[in-house]
């Protein structure tokens, strides 16, 4: 897939953990550990906007798109 997760770079830099992020946007913890490791279908709008709140960034803090095709 061409879109990559950069969730766990972020964290790293805010200093937080996995595990208060997901307390703090009202999910799973495995739906975060899926979330980060780029295993999900699709992320929901909503909470792609509380985790942008909480960590006070971007989407494209976030998200990524590597063009696999260039290659």
């Amino acid at each position: 897939m061409a879109i990559r997760i950069r969730l766990d770079v972020v964290l790293a830099e805010r200093q937080m953990k996995g595990k208060e992020l997901a307390e703090q946007v009202g999910i799973t913890e495995q739906n975060l550990s899926l979330l980060r490791t780029g295993k999900v279908k699709g992320l929901r709008f909503t909470t792609l906007d509380k985790i942008c709140q909480i960590l006070e960034c971007q989407p494209g803090d976030i998200l990524s798109y590597i063009d696999d095709d260039a290659n």
